[in-house]
C-alpha cells in the first residue's frame, strides 16, 4: 500500500473515531466518508437514504464485486485517554467499525489508479450492531447483479495482522425475544387479589434453560439479558413484568424452534395465572456461512502476500449481519488479528489497531486484481437520482 495513503486513512480512522454514532443514525459518519471519497478518489457515490455505496466501473460490465464496511458505534463510554477520543458522551467505536470504513476508503484510493476488469462496489452499511443494516443493503446485490461480496472484521486474541478464517458456518444466528407480562397489581399482604407475573417469569427462564440443556447437536443458547418486575416497594405486589432473552444457534431453524417452544410455555403459564402476554423480536441476525470458493479466493490472495493465515477452530459466537448478503450471492468474511493480548471488542479498553489497515487494504487489493467470476445477471437498475455529484473536477 502507498505509505502516504496509509497515513491519510489512519487520520481518517481517527476522525471517524472522534464522531461515533449509534445504529441507523450514522449521519456525520456518512458525511465524513463521502467527503473523503470525493476528495481522494473518482469513485461514484450513490445515495440510498441512510446509507450509501461507492462504485468504480470496470472493463467487463458483467463482472461485479463488492466489499462491505459497517459504520455504527456502540453505547459504551470512552475516557479521554486517547488523543482522538469520542466527543459523543456514552458512545464510542468499541467494535472497530471506524477501522472497517477507513480500510475500504484506503482500498478505494489504491484501486482508483488501477485499470480493473470487474466493477468494484464499496458498501458503507449502517446498523450492523442491531442487525438492521444488511437486511436493507442486501437489495443492492440483486439490483446491480453483484457476483460476489467480501468483508472483514478485526479480532483480538489472534496474532497481529494474521488472517483468521473459518470454513462454512463462521458466526451463528441470533435474535432478541422480549416477553411482556400484564397481570394485576395488589397489596403485598394480599397477593392472591392480584396477578403477579414473578412466578411465570421464573418458570419461563427455568424452562428455557432446561430446553437448551437437553438439546444435543450444535450451538444453542438462551441468555437472560433483562428482567423488569415491580419498583421494589415492599408494600406492592407488581402486576407487570418484562423478560428479555437472546436466542442464539448455529442454524436459524433451531433458533426459531426454541423461540416457538418458549412462547408456547409462556402462553400456557400466563393463561393459568390470568396474565396477558405479548412479545416482540429485536436485533435479528442470520447465520453467517462462508462460501467455499469465495473463501479460497481470499486465502489465495493472503498466500500471495505471504500473510500469516490461521484457521478459527471454534465458532465465533458473536452474530454478524453479513449473512444477509450471503443469502443473495456467494461471498466470505475473514478476520484480521489485532494481537493476542489486545483488549477484547465491546470493552472500554479496546481501540482499533491502526497497524492492520495496511494488511486489509493489501489483501482486498490483491483479491480484486486477481478476481474472476460472476456472469450476466438480470438487473433492476438503480434510478439516476440515487447518484450524488462527485468532485467538481471530475
Amino acid at each position: 500500500m502507498d505509505k502516504n495513503h496509509l497515513r491519510i486513512i489512519t487520520q481518517l480512522r481517527h476522525e471517524l473515531h472522534c464522531h461515533p454514532e449509534l445504529s441507523m443514525n450514522e449521519i456525520e459518519t456518512s458525511r465524513i466518508i463521502k467527503q473523503f471519497l470525493r476528495q481522494y478518489t473518482h469513485f461514484q457515490i450513490a445515495e440510498r437514504g441512510n446509507w450509501f455505496y461507492a462504485v468504480k466501473e470496470g472493463r467487463s460490465p458483467s463482472q461485479k464485486i463488492a466489499f462491505r464496511a459497517d459504520m455504527d458505534a456502540l453505547p459504551i463510554r470512552e475516557d479521554a485517554g486517547l488523543p482522538y477520543h469520542s466527543v459523543n458522551e456514552g458512545v464510542s467505536h468499541k467494535c472497530g467499525h471506524d477501522g472497517h470504513c477507513a480500510a475500504l476508503c484506503g482500498l478505494a484510493m489504491e484501486l482508483d489508479r488501477e485499470d480493473l476488469a470487474p466493477s468494484v462496489y464499496l458498501i458503507f452499511q449502517p446498523g450492523e450492531e442491531t442487525g438492521q443494516g444488511a437486511a436493507i443493503c442486501k437489495e443492492l446485490i440483486r439490483q446491480e447483479g453483484i457476483s460476489e461480496i467480501f468483508a472483514y472484521h478485526n479480532l483480538s486474541g489472534y496474532p497481529e495482522k494474521s488472517i483468521v478464517y473459518r470454513r462454512g458456518l463462521t458466526q451463528p444466528a441470533s435474535e432478541g425475544l422480549k416477553l411482556v407480562f400484564c397481570g394485576k397489581t395488589s397489596h403485598a399482604s394480599a397477593p392472591e387479589d392480584g396477578s403477579n407475573p414473578a412466578d411465570v417469569i421464573a418458570k419461563v427462564i427455568l424452562y428455557a434453560e432446561e430446553t437448551v440443556r437437553q438439546r444435543t447437536g450444535g450451538l444453542l443458547l438462551c441468555t437472560v439479558t433483562g428482567i423488569r418486575l415491580g419498583s421494589g416497594d415492599f408494600g406492592i405486589s407488581p402486576g407487570e413484568g418484562e423478560l428479555c432473552l437472546t436466542l442464539r444457534a448455529e442454524n436459524e431453524k433451531d433458533m426459531k424452534d426454541l423461540e416457538t417452544e418458549i412462547l408456547a410455555c409462556a402462553g400456557k403459564l400466563c393463561i393459568a395465572a390470568g396474565i396477558h402476554l405479548r412479545h416482540s423480536l429485536h436485533d435479528s441476525f442470520p447465520e453467517t456461512r462462508n462460501h467455499e470458493e469465495s473463501l479460497e479466493k481470499i486465502l489465495q490472495a493472503a498466500g500471495n502476500l505471504q500473510l500469516q493465515v490461521m484457521p478459527m477452530e471454534k465458532l465465533w459466537r458473536a452474530s454478524e449481519d453479513f449473512g444477509w448478503y450471503l443469502k443473495e450471492c456467494p461471498g466470505a468474511i475473514v478476520y484480521v488479528g489485532n494481537g493476542e493480548g489486545h483488549p477484547a471488542l465491546h470493552t472500554e479498553e479496546y481501540d482499533f489497531k491502526d497497524s492492520i489497515l495496511e494488511t486489509v487494504v493489501d489483501l482486498f487489493c490483491r483479491l480484486t486484481e486477481t478476481w474472476t467470476g460472476g456472469g450476466d445477471r438480470e438487473l433492476s437498475p438503480v434510478p439516476e437520482e440515487h447518484f450524488a455529484e462527485n468532485r467538481a473536477e471530475n
